[in-house]
């Protein structure tokens, strides 16, 4: 008879009692709930039992889109971040509570896990302890999963582009690595959104061979011009070159990229990959401008800026064109000295600058934010002021004495004479007063 066909009170009844006498036979079931009042046969209580001890079908494993972690390993993942940050909790007594359950862990606010996170690669020993430890009692597997993360990759990144295995996130810093990272149960298009590049903040982490990020990514509101999308594009191309997509981590692990024999191509930069000639080429161009709506003080200065960007290896007036770098370093000159500003003399508009080197506004700003990171130039920034403007610029005078910040030109002329032995000051103040009280 099958389960189906027996009324439910009895199905239940039935399996109450196999519950508590599990190694009762039928017969003597079916008498022991007579005795009850309920009327159950033999057959019956077969057939209960024959459905209890066939074996329920597996469910199946839910199938992930491409791009992301299966989900077994998905659901791994998040076990065992939840028990490593749980942990670390426990030892650095972060914010109150237990959540070494994946779920209890996922609940807490963004900024708690955040948290959490950043003091964990902060100390990265905690990885090793937990490993020892094992607090949560995993596998030997599960633990060479953890120790693993050791080789996380922290940082911002670019998520360049999203291919069908997985997503390019690249890396701000120098060199730069391009990182192939599958998704967890969201896409990426769903956290980051469709159009790229965006810049990110984040962990990325290996698990069975291939790339993770930790499920807390920071994006950032930036939108970016032509300029730094070509650029993002010759660094992607290079970090293919050099190093292929990394799928694993440590990077160490991935096999080096096999490169295709050269093909001598020309430079960007006018077709010349000779960093003199590059070099003589955009000094030409930046003193040209200055003759016709600067000074020769803005011409000297761009001349050593650019001299600065040809000494970099490699050099980055190699790649972009002539006119762009020409518009940067008399951007970012003009930038450090208030070019902009009316109340000075000379006055011009930035994208004035631009429209004479016949660019686009956006690219000269990328340029010249580009120039500025890299060699961390700041408004009223010394090196970069104009020599008749030294004098009013109140950085140039700031030196620490004893602990103290003070202006040294209100310092005795012994202070001065030291500070300007050390290379602190461009000349002695105390000496000019003297030349022009006679």
């Amino acid at each position: 008879m099958p389960e189906n066909d027996i009324p439910l009170s009895a199905t239940r009844t039935i399996r109450q009692f196999l519950a508590e006498h599990p190694d009762a036979s039928p017969m003597a079931i079916a008498e022991a709930l007579v005795a009850q009042g309920f009327q159950v046969s033999p057959a019956e209580v077969s057939a209960v039992q024959s459905k209890l001890a066939s074996p329920r079908p597996p469910m199946a494993e839910p199938q992930m889109p491409r791009g992301h972690i299966s989900f077994a390993q998905g659901m791994l993942f998040y076990k065992l971040y939840a028990a490593l940050c749980s942990y670390a909790n426990s030892k650095l007594e972060l914010v109150p509570g237990d959540f070494s359950d994946p779920d209890q862990f996922t609940s807490l606010p963004l900024e708690t896990r955040v948290k959490i996170r950043d003091a964990v690669y902060a100390q990265p020993q905690l990885i090793d302890q937990f490993v020892q430890e094992n607090p949560s009692q995993l596998t030997a597997e599960e633990l060479a999963i953890v120790a693993g993360w050791q080789h996380a990759v922290i940082g911002k990144f670019y998520v360049f582009r999203y291919l069908q295995q997985y997503a390019v996130f690249l890396s701000t810093g120098d060199p730069v690595k391009a990182y192939g990272v599958l998704a967890l149960a969201t896409s990426f298009e769903e956290l980051v959104g469709p159009y790229l590049p965006v810049i990110v903040k984040g962990v990325l982490l290996p698990i069975n061979g291939r790339i993770i990020y930790d499920g807390l990514l920071t994006g950032y509101n930036i939108f970016f011009g032509p300029g730094i999308r070509r650029s993002l594009n010759e660094d992607y191309k290079r970090a293919k070159e050099n190093y292929g997509i990394i799928t694993s981590l440590p990077a160490a692990s991935t096999p080096p990229a096999v490169r295709k024999a050269a093909t001598k191509k020309p430079a960007a930069s006018g077709g010349t990959a000779d960093v003199k000639a590059v070099l003589e080429a955009i000094g030409g161009m930046t003193d040209a401008f200055c003759r016709n709506h600067l000074n020769d003080e803005y011409a000297m200065l761009c001349r050593n800026l650019a001299a600065a960007l040809a000494r970099k290896r490699p050099s980055p007036l190699l790649r972009g064109g002539l006119a762009t770098w020409a518009t940067g370093v008399v951007r970012t000159i003009g930038w450090v000295n208030f070019l902009h500003d009316p109340g000075q003399t000379p006055h011009l508009k930035l994208l004035s600058i631009d429209q004479a080197f016949g660019i686009a506004e956006s690219t000269g700003a990328a340029k010249l934010k580009a120039i500025r990171t890299m060699f961390r130039i700041h408004q009223f920034d010394p090196k970069w002021t104009l020599p008749s403007r030294l004098e009013a610029n109140p950085m140039v005078w700031m030196v620490s004495i004893n602990g103290l910040i003070i202006d040294i030109r209100h310092a005795s002329r012994e202070q001065q004479v030291e500070a300007f032995e050390k290379g602190l000051i461009p000349y002695i103040p105390a000496d000019r007063s003297n030349e022009s009280d006679k």
